[in-house]
This record gives C-alpha cells, sequence and structure tokens, in this order.
C-alpha cells in the first residue's frame, strides 16, 4: 500500500503560480508512475500531467502544456506541479496519483492508477 498526501492548494490570482507537492509514504520501495489529475465540480476527473519514475520523461494535458511543470524527487519520495500563468478554468480539486510501473512507462488514464490522495483545492479568480 501507499499513501499519497497532496498539499500547497489554495486561492490565486489569474496570472498567479502554485506549487502543489504529494509526499508518499509506504511501500515506496518498488518504482511507481506519477501524475496529477483534477476535477472541478460537476465534470469527470482529468488527467493533467505525469511523469515516469525514472523522471526522465513528463507529460501534459493541452490545457496546461507550457504554464505546468510536474516533478519528482524519489529520495524524498515526492511529487510536484509548479503552476504558472493560471487561469480561471484551472479551479479544481488536484488529486496525485500513483501507479507501480516499469522505469519509463507512461500512464493517462485514471483508470490506471492504484493509488490516490485525498485532493487539494486550487481556486483561481479573474
Amino acid at each position: 500500500q501507499v499513501q499519497l498526501v497532496e498539499s500547497g492548494g489554495g486561492l490565486v490570482q489569474a496570472g498567479g503560480s502554485l506549487r502543489l507537492s504529494c509526499v508518499a509514504s509506504g511501500r515506496t520501495s518498488s518504482s511507481y508512475a506519477m501524475g496529477w489529475f483534477r476535477q472541478a465540480p460537476g465534470n469527470k476527473r482529468d488527467f493533467v500531467a505525469t511523469i515516469t519514475w525514472s523522471g526522465r520523461n513528463a507529460y501534459y494535458a493541452d490545457s496546461v502544456k507550457g504554464r505546468f511543470t510536474i516533478s519528482r524527487d524519489n529520495a524524498k519520495n515526492t511529487v510536484s506541479l509548479q503552476m504558472n500563468s493560471l487561469k480561471p478554468e484551472d479551479t479544481a480539486v488536484y488529486y496525485c496519483a500513483a501507479v507501480r510501473s516499469g522505469y519509463s512507462s507512461v500512464y493517462y488514464y485514471s483508470e490506471q492508477y492504484d493509488y490516490w490522495g485525498q485532493g487539494t483545492q486550487v481556486t483561481v479568480s479573474s
């Protein structure tokens, strides 16, 4: 089992920045790909970004490409999401997720992930 805890959400004005963090605990000795998803009220949970266990490859939803950056520190069991140039449409609950994976495997779909955090609210005001 792996437990994930997100932090760093909050209220920010449009054009501002936030940095989300996710700390993993439990069976972290295995290799995991990590992802960030978000869910706005009335919407399904959408893919935001994912990073391979190696950290060498990261992929983004088109809506956040160029504005968000995912990174990880395996020594600290953390994954982060730096969000710049935030827009009101980025408002959502953001979830960290993990899936056991190979060195460079990539996972885009929420159904593929095994473990989820409790979520952190991000609100962007116009």
